[in-house]
């Protein structure tokens, strides 16, 4: 042990830090991102807005991002007002600052696994203790058994992912009320692929009116194709926001982000145009891996975890070598692929079936 680690605090001894790898390959459908670069018109107002505001970088940002999140609340709906919506770099962000609030040294979290694998470091990074809830064998989440769990274990967050990352099931709207009705502290739906459901799937902000305990959070890196600008949101009574400014860094939007947003949301519509098109091929993937006679889990996100290998390592290591670059999510006998254009999609499935057929 070198002198830095003596001196590290004990309960993050040994941890490893959150890596997805980053491999130069010809196909890469490891970490959810959405495989169509953004439109030169899309393109043209960022760089326009960005140059407008270049010249002032010498000052600080509004430090409560408050333009920005006025059109988050336009685009979100609801009925939701500025004052009910906060911004940060990423959900991820999102999800830290409400865990330094509502968490931390003393309190607990509790998370239904497999899900989102920064819920747990999130939670202990800030010196919560976290607890890991199931799910059943299909990877689904009963009121009975969420119910159970939280009168249980009495947490100070309760972390729901819908659709769930990796297995890309939703959560019922009865799953999400019961849970908040049960749970003593804040409740966290982690809606990060929320536009690509299905049609006829529920958003937990349906649910926020009268639910001043529920917390809906998104980001702008999946559908939008955001995600080297690194923004994320959330929608909740305003109280809650109000909380996050006693955590929030000062100035921690950059002027250079906020503007990059409200450039990509004036585009909304054109941007979430891909999003049909990748729901496309997640089904595509669906329906091939599900006919190669693979256990596929059903989806709403932009990935499809698929199962039934006996060694998915292998089969991981296998595509590498052939090009592809997909998401070994550390369930023994699954992978998680994300869904990209159509021609990525088709060379993982061929590059698929030949490793599956055990040729060379």
């Amino acid at each position: 042990m070198n002198i830095i680690d003596t001196l590290l605090r004990p309960d993050l001894r040994g941890r490893e830090p959150y890596g997805a790898p980053q491999l130069d390959v010809a196909v890469r459908l490891n970490t959810n991102e959405n495989s169509y670069p953004l439109p030169p018109a899309v393109v043209a107002s960022i760089e326009k807005a960005v140059s407008a505001v270049a010249p002032h970088l010498n000052r600080y940002p509004d430090r409560d991002a408050v333009r920005l999140r006025a059109d988050i609340a336009d685009y979100l709906g609801y009925g939701l007002t500025p004052e009910a919506v906060w911004a940060a770099n990423g959900s991820n962000e999102i999800l830290q600052q409400l865990s330094q609030a509502f968490a931390g040294p003393g309190r607990v979290a509790l998370g239904f696994t497999p899900a989102y694998s920064m819920h747990p470091i999130i939670t202990t990074a800030v010196g919560g203790a976290w607890i890991e809830g199931n799910r059943d064998r299909r990877f689904d989440l009963t009121v009975e058994s969420a119910v159970e769990q939280v009168l249980r274990h009495r947490p100070d967050i309760v972390f729901l992912c819908s659709p769930n990352n990796p297995t890309g099931t939703a959560l019922t709207p009865e799953v999400v009320t019961a849970v908040v009705d049960a749970a003593p502290g804040l409740v966290v739906v982690d809606e990060a692929y929320a536009e690509f459901a299905r049609a006829g799937t529920t958003s937990a902000l349906d649910l926020l009116v009268g639910r001043p305990r529920l917390v809906v959070t998104r980001t702008m890196s999946k559908a939008f194709g955001l995600a080297g600008a690194r923004v994320g949101y959330l929608a909740a009574d305003p109280a809650v926001v109000e909380a996050l400014r006693l955590v929030r860094l000062p100035y921690h939007l950059s002027t250079v982000t906020q503007v990059v947003a409200r450039a990509a949301l004036e585009h909304a519509p054109l941007l979430l145009a891909t999003v049909d098109a990748i729901r496309e091929q997640r089904d595509r993937l669906v329906r091939e891996l599900t006919g190669l006679g693979l256990d596929v889990a059903p989806s709403d996100a932009n990935f499809v975890l698929f199962g039934g290998l006996s060694d998915s390592s292998g089969v991981w290591r296998s595509l590498v070598d052939r090009g592809v670059l997909i998401r070994d999510v550390g369930i023994p006998g699954w992978l998680r692929v994300t869904a990209g254009t159509p021609e990525e999609t088709g060379e993982f499935l061929d590059a698929l079936r030949i490793i599956l057929n055990g040729e060379s």
